[in-house]
């Protein structure tokens, strides 16, 4: 057979190392596509003047395009057949990507289990995003439900990762030529720096973008992302396309940008839950809690640590009293973010 069936829960092994297929070489095009998709704003990413300003050769691509871009050329092999991703854990940003870099992937299996149902089980992969030099750009923990293909296929042995909860600031990646010492809160669109801001302080975006099939198609096929329950309505019992988690992820951060204007680059993500799935229709709503402010070897460069929480209604509750979240929060998402100090 010559046609790719995708991966099957029984099919993983611990410890498996996969080389992704089809590395991607990212231009302008996709910088002018992100923005179409979502309303992104952040100035690092919009401007090689303001980029040059903060001692940056040119302006990067924002970090969610090279997340996007390394995530996608792991669908193949990790999710193909996936119900659904589940979450992510230690992911950290370690080198800018600009246009013109090659991007490609690399994923080792670091933990299985099997559902009680015996139809699915999680899949976890600890992935790695390289550029044309093979330097590490990116890596993260990400695990996926993913079908059987054969309901009697023996359960593997389970294995749990244990995940760090937080990335210590300490571990943070800031950039080595990055300076804010002149950094320009009116071009960047927000005064406020580290300082202006507290812990347990919690930001409402305000702003709402209600979600369409067309533009999670574009967004979806832009990632080179072919899992089958974004673009087949017969994958899924209900006969509704899921849009992807990443679409939810990069449309959040887009809205933080109303009151988080210069919190500029995402430097680790210590946690993320898809907490309920996003479809066609939903109107995505967004927060933020201040959880910690930090320093970095950097002194013109400060860390802020957040919740940001997505959301299809305007709900500013996380969990029920038993603890689940509530069927409108779309994401939880715990990450560190650069901000001028």
């Amino acid at each position: 057979m010559k046609t790719n069936l995708g991966w099957f829960f029984e099919d993983y092994k611990l410890g498996q190392v996969m080389e992704h297929a089809v590395p991607r070489t990212v231009g302008t095009g996709e910088r002018a596509l992100y923005y179409s998709l979502y309303p992104a704003r952040h100035a690092l990413y919009s401007s090689d003047v303001f980029a040059q300003s903060c001692g940056l050769p040119r302006s990067p691509l924002d970090d969610m395009i090279a997340f996007h871009v390394v995530f996608g050329k792991t669908v193949p092999d990790i999710s193909l057949n996936a119900v659904a991703n589940l979450g992510y854990a230690e992911a950290r940003w370690l080198l800018p990507v600009y246009p013109g870099d090659t991007l490609s992937s690399r994923s080792t299996v670091i933990g299985l289990k099997q559902n009680s149902s015996g139809n699915t089980g999680i899949v976890w992969v600890r992935t790695e995003g390289f550029n044309q030099s093979k330097k590490l750009v990116m890596s993260f923990v990400r695990w996926v439900m993913v079908r059987k293909k054969n309901i009697d296929a023996p359960a593997p042995q389970t294995v749990v990762p244990i995940l760090r909860d937080v990335v210590p600031a300490s571990d943070l990646t800031v950039p080595k030529d990055i300076n804010f010492s002149s950094y320009n809160t009116v071009l960047s669109g927000s005064l406020f720096k580290l300082n202006d801001y507290s812990v347990g302080e919690v930001i409402d975006h305000v702003d709402g973008v209600t979600v369409s099939e067309a533009e999670h198609m574009m967004a979806t096929r832009l990632w080179q992302n072919t899992a089958k329950v974004h673009f087949d309505a017969t994958a899924r019992p209900d006969g509704r396309r899921l849009i992807y988690g990443g679409h939810v992820i990069s449309m959040a951060r887009a809205l933080s940008f109303n009151g988080l204007g210069n919190a500029q680059m995402i430097s680790a993500i210590n946690s993320g839950t898809h907490a309920n799935p996003c479809f066609a229709g939903d109107t995505i709503r967004a927060w933020s809690e201040v959880l910690d402010l930090a320093e970095t070897t950097n002194p013109s460069v400060g860390a802020i640590r957040l919740r940001l929480v997505a959301s299809k209604g305007v709900t500013s509750a996380l969990r029920d009293p038993e603890g689940k979240y509530h069927s409108e929060v779309l994401l939880d998402l715990d990450y560190w973010a650069l901000i001028p100090k």
